[in-house]
């Protein structure tokens, strides 16, 4: 058939031996397509826009010998799909767009004879590819004779690198009856290799990436410039890049450079260097095996009553008693985000230090945040979790005033249910342990009346519900509860704080409530 078609037709007949589809314009071969034409041996479908093929495509083709998808929109082929073809011995995917052909992929092709795979995308593959081959047993391992066996595997954007060592070696060892349609396969890259034949080079294993530095201390005036160098030996090439401890947003320029087929030079060019830019430097070097790192600490030249930098982290400034106004600004299913703002003389120049953990724990996780920044985010909460989150100016210790705490709802086993569940269970527990996006977060410097007044407000909200219509399933988030200023909610907290006794607790009305941290 050389016509225009959206699909396969269903009517054709059982006793077809021989279809040929062509120039048509379906994308899909839906399984069970041809599950009653049990006489058929050859199949063509060239030239379509097939992109999509089942598990179950070739369902009851037991005697095809030959399918050929010669100029498809292939990216991939469910291999194990060929346990249905037990028979074939031909298969044509040239001219496709795959990039991969994994370990199994002739596993279930024991009477192959040809198999076509180039002008597709493939970059890498192993050689176990072959050594699983049903056929190649027979051929080398129990010394059978098999017809001639051809392989078309050119015109492929072959990647010469490590991982391609052992494909390689099994090319140049390949001799009769299995036969290369085009023996001289070539690479495409990487860049010095490329337009290089398969025979003409000898690849090295791979090995994991190691960062050296030839400087790890540097001292600089403020306002110098300053070339950061960290050199990556790796197999196959790495991927390099830099951190910053205190994550400052500035336009470095960075460099990479190919020194030889095994090391790579990085390099961070920093054109004027300021006292917030002064820290530890760390280069990162990744490939599929591992990564490694080297950092480097630079400081800026300043009188001597100025601290030098640890190489830990920046030590605190003249220790500043700076206010912090701190709040949640919203809430997910899974963690929370806060802001905070702080009145600073040089706020280019000042950083912060979140101090984020279980409320219990001794030591909690520390995370740096450079100048500009007002938002952290925390998420992968755990049900029935108690937790405190700081925010302190610099390296400084939490005070009094900078601290949120809040707790995590408790979950349930079936995990569709999970999000719900927490969800509500986190409003409910807003009048004194979360709020609103939009209000103040209750610290604990603040007098007891402002966690009155948020369960005031709480109850508020839940009486507006009762004249919701009832087929509501009753889930809430937090935007949906109404937001107030600070000034509404909690008074000046300069104000003398008032002893509240636990009896006083009592008396108030019998309704849900929750521990007061």
């Amino acid at each position: 058939m050389d016509t225009s078609l959206d699909g396969i037709p269903e009517t054709i007949p059982q006793d077809f031996t021989k279809i040929r589809i062509e120039n048509a314009h379906f994308a899909e071969i839906p399984r069970g397509t041809f599950s009653r034409l049990h006489a058929l041996e050859h199949l063509w479908l060239n030239f379509n826009e097939v992109n999509i093929i089942h598990l179950k495509s070739w369902e009851g083709l037991r005697n095809l010998t030959e399918l050929r998808l010669q100029g498809n929109k292939l990216r991939s082929v469910p291999w194990t799909a060929f346990e249905d073809t037990p028979a074939l011995k031909i298969l044509d995917l040239k001219h496709n767009r795959l990039d991969v052909l994994p370990e199994h992929a002739l596993k279930y092709l024991p009477s192959l004879t040809y198999l076509d795979l180039s002008f597709n995308q493939l970059t890498v593959i192993s050689k176990d590819v072959f050594l699983n081959w049903p056929l190649y047993h027979k051929v080398e391992e129990n010394g059978e004779q098999v017809a001639n066996v051809v392989l078309a595997l050119h015109d492929n954007p072959w990647l010469c690198d490590c991982r391609l060592k052992g494909f390689v070696e099994f090319v140049r060892a390949i001799s009769p009856p299995i036969i290369l349609m085009n023996s001289y396969l070539s690479c495409a890259g990487p860049q010095q290799r490329a337009g290089h034949f398969f025979h003409e080079m000898e690849l090295k294993t791979c090995m994991k990436p190691v960062a050296t530095t030839s400087v790890t201390n540097i001292s600089l005036p403020a306002g110098g410039s300053v070339t950061l160098t960290c050199y990556a030996m790796a197999r196959p090439e790495p991927t390099v890049w830099w951190t910053y401890g205190l994550k400052i947003l500035r336009g470095f320029n960075e460099s990479l450079s190919q020194m030889d087929d095994d090391t790579m030079k990085s390099q961070l060019a920093i054109p004027s260097f300021q006292l917030a830019d002064r820290g530890v430097y760390t280069c990162t070097a990744n490939n599929f095996i591992g990564n490694s790192s080297v950092s480097i600490l630079v400081d800026v030249k300043t009188p001597a009553s100025t601290p030098p930098l640890s190489s830990g982290f920046p030590a605190a400034a003249v220790d500043e008693n700076v206010y912090i106004d701190i709040r949640i600004a919203k809430q997910t299913v899974y963690g929370i985000t806060i802001e905070w703002y702080a009145v600073l003389e040089n706020p280019a120049e000042t950083w912060f230090t979140i101090h984020f953990g279980q409320f219990d724990s001794a030591k909690k996780d520390m995370i740096y945040i450079g100048p500009g920044i007002n938002s952290y985010s925390v998420s992968d909460l755990l049900p029935a979790t108690k937790y405190e989150i700081c925010v302190t100016l610099k390296s400084q210790v939490p005070r009094t005033g900078q601290c949120i705490v809040f707790v995590t709802g408790n979950d349930i086993s079936e995990m569709e249910q999970r999000e719900k569940l927490i969800h509500i269970v986190v409003i409910v527990l807003a009048m004194v342990l979360a709020v609103p996006a939009g209000m103040y977060a209750c610290t604990t410097d603040i007098k007891f009346n402002c966690f009155k007044r948020l369960k005031n407000s709480w109850r508020k909200w839940k009486w507006s519900l009762a004249g919701l219509d009832k087929s509501s399933d009753g889930q809430g988030s937090f935007d949906s509860l109404q937001a107030a200023s600070d000034e509404g909610l909690c008074k000046d907290s300069s104000e003398e704080r008032k002893p509240r006794r636990r009896s006083d607790a009592a008396n108030d009305d019998q309704s849900p409530s929750a521990e007061v941290y």
